[in-house]
């Protein structure tokens, strides 16, 4: 699901799990920008960079859904 932009403090479901995830960085590397997201009440371990794909519609996190566009959060 693309969105206007990625922003911090942002939740995204993992589709594979169904955790929740929050946005806690962005950052571009040289043609790339990256989401760090970390789980919620997970551990200090459970943190993922994950590429942001830009499209005509927006921007996305390949394997996330945004959640709080969603009626089930």
């Amino acid at each position: 699901m693309a969105v206007p932009d990625i922003r911090l403090g942002q939740v995204w479901r993992l589709n594979e799990t169904g955790d929740n995830w929050l946005v806690t960085k962005l950052y571009s590397e040289v043609f790339a920008s990256y989401a760090v997201l970390r789980k919620v009440g997970g551990s200090d371990q459970d943190v993922r960079r994950v590429k942001v794909e830009r499209s005509a519609n927006g921007v996305a996190l390949p394997g996330f859904v945004f959640t709080q566009e969603s009626d089930t959060f």
